[in-house]
């Protein structure tokens, strides 16, 4: 297993497969894909799951998150979302958070994120802002 930087174009084909298949692949490009960290996680050198940071005021977004369907349950999605929160440790970002689907709230909270009181709704979709201080150490 490997951990890596890739670029955003890199990232696409997961993110539709995963979260949108229903919807054009351009539905998954975010506008300021260039202004983040886009990472990988391989095995064998087959992209497994992706996940994009986007740091700013001293915080770190990450959107994105996909784990190839037939991969799911096996944690390479857990090990990414780790290395994500050591990495925003290690840049001194105080905090890292995320839009979490409603449905994979407790999924978050495994990692020490809580919910916030802002949540919307995108599509037929709830989202609940999910968010976690980083404690340097």
């Amino acid at each position: 297993m490997e951990i890596r930087k890739i670029p955003a174009n890199k990232t696409w084909s997961l993110r539709h497969e995963v979260m949108w298949p229903h919807k054009d692949i351009e539905y998954v490009k975010l506008e300021n894909d260039n202004d983040g960290i886009h990472y990988g996680l391989f095995i064998k050198n087959k992209l497994i799951s992706v996940i994009s940071l986007f740091i700013k005021d001293n915080q770190a977004q990450f959107r994105k998150f996909a784990t190839r369907t037939a991969k799911q349950g096996r944690g390479y999605g857990s090990k990414l979302l780790n290395y994500i929160i050591e990495e925003s440790k290690s840049l001194g970002l105080e905090k890292i958070w995320c839009n979490a689907r409603e449905d994979k709230v407790d999924f978050y909270k495994k990692f020490g994120l809580i919910e916030s009181t802002n949540s919307f709704n995108r599509g037929k979709i709830k989202y609940i802002i999910m968010e976690k201080t980083l404690v340097i150490e």
